[in-house]
């Protein structure tokens, strides 16, 4: 029953984002080797869910990974859209939480969390796709990964 959600899941995820936006040029060079906007915002979405559990579950160098994964798929983002729009909507937010991770302070994460996702929707309100809205995940579709830190 559970694979059944997580089909569900994948296909909710690659419908999530129109067509249109799959039609943002690539970057000059091989565009056959450029995933699309529609590839680069399932990983965003999924590295947003990773991030909340790791630092729920207070596992810094986990949230630490993907924030920075994060930052790195905005930036993809960015070249594609072309301009600033995604730095000016998630980039404080983003310095938030890599202050939160590094100071190791659970309630300073879970507000930077938050604003997050607040600037990941204006984003999507100011880009004509306000129905996907980011909200914090209730459910941890990775059963395959330990999210409590591990004594090393």
């Amino acid at each position: 029953m559970k694979w059944l959600f997580f089909a569900a899941l994948a296909a909710a995820m690659l419908l999530g984002v129109t067509a249109s936006a799959q039609n943002a040029a690539p970057p000059a060079g091989d565009a056959a080797n450029v995933p699309g906007l529609t590839e680069i915002m399932i990983l965003q979405q999924l590295r947003h869910i990773k991030l909340w559990f790791a630092g729920r579950a207070g596992n810094w160098p986990l949230a630490d990974y993907e924030v920075d994964e994060l930052n790195d798929g905005f930036d993809d983002v960015n070249k594609l859209l072309g301009g600033d729009t995604v730095e000016q909507m998630v980039g404080a937010p983003i310095k938030a939480l890599q202050k939160a991770i590094e100071d190791k302070n659970r309630a300073a994460f879970m507000t930077a969390f938050d604003s997050l996702s607040a600037g990941c929707n204006n984003c999507h309100h100011t880009l004509d796709h306000a129905f996907i809205v980011i909200q914090r995940p209730s459910l941890l579709p990775y059963s395959d990964q330990a999210f409590e830190p591990q004594r090393q």
